[in-house]
């Protein structure tokens, strides 16, 4: 079994990917809405897509920073994936060789733009206060970690997958082999780990999201600190954002890795072939066990 799949490695990823989120989501929230910065054309970026259509200033910056990240290869590492897969520069450093751990179908499945769009569209109105504060700087260069953690937490799926796989191969083979995508996202779903999960981020903002005094204690909200403590991100918000967008996302990448997971197997004629979406970063192959499987989402 690779560690990569074990119940331990998995749950302490995604729960430190939890933190990474939630802290993230707190620095972007210090800054309004700033409609400007998701708008092409309003803030005349050097920079133009395929199309000749000039990027947002969102867009702008989340590209040049890929450019330098991607030089000290963060995308290739199977855990990353650029939201402009296709602009990445030149490695500076020596390449490195990852163990396999992944189908290779996962190298080709990247739901970026989708997430990108899910952030600016449903997540961002909710995080930030309406109105423009011109601080369109500080709020995109805040953005583009929140888009980084959120896209490696949802393409975890696909280690999730595997693992789930590995633990019931004869089950999730049946399924895969009658192209039965409601079937899988039935068998990988368990509502009580979600519920859990759920949970666990509401209680983590409540306690991250506090403005603690020099005593130790939380400050309280109210003309005379005397009401409930003052918090930076909504709990409920961040709670419903993981309930509604993260974790269906996350099990949508992991149905379509499924979908894809005996290609390889197939000649690629298998019926994930056509399944999925664009391209990314990942590997191999390897073997779990049931709790791992079950303690992922």
């Amino acid at each position: 079994m690779s560690s990569a799949l074990s119940l331990a490695n998995i749950r302490s990823s995604l729960i430190r990917q939890e933190d990474t989120i939630i802290f993230s989501f707190i620095e972007r929230a210090q800054f309004c809405r700033n409609l400007p910065v998701y708008t092409p054309d309003a803030i005349p970026v050097p920079g133009f897509d395929r199309c000749g259509r000039r990027y947002s200033l969102l867009e702008y910056v989340l590209r040049q920073t890929e450019q330098l990240h991607g030089s000290v290869r963060r995308y290739t590492s199977p855990d990353e994936h650029a939201f402009f897969p296709d602009d990445l520069p030149p490695l500076v450093l020596p390449p490195i060789t990852y163990p396999s751990v992944l189908d290779p179908c996962a190298d080709a499945i990247n739901i970026n733009d989708q997430i990108r769009r899910v952030y600016v569209d449903d997540i961002l109105p909710g995080l930030t206060v309406p109105g423009d504060d011109f601080n369109y700087g500080s709020s995109a260069t805040l953005d583009v970690p929140c888009l980084q953690a959120l896209s490696k937490r949802i393409h975890y799926g696909k280690f999730v997958a595997e693992a789930k796989f590995l633990a019931k191969p004869e089950e999730y083979s049946a399924l895969i082999r009658a192209g039965d995508a409601d079937g899988i996202m039935e068998l990988l779903t368990d509502k009580e780990v979600e519920r859990r999960v759920v949970e666990r981020v509401r209680r983590k903002v409540a306690t991250f999201g506090q403005d603690v005094t020099e005593h130790g204690t939380a400050a309280a909200a109210g003309a005379n600190g005397d009401g409930a403590p003052r918090l930076k991100v909504s709990p409920d918000l961040v709670a419903r954002v993981y309930e509604e967008i993260v974790m269906p996302l996350t099990k949508e990448v992991e149905v379509i890795y499924l979908l894809r997971r005996l290609d390889s197997q197939q000649g690629g004629t298998g019926a994930g072939s056509s399944a999925g979406s664009a391209s990314s970063s990942g590997s191999g192959s390897t073997s779990p066990s049931t709790s791992a499987a079950a303690t992922a989402r």
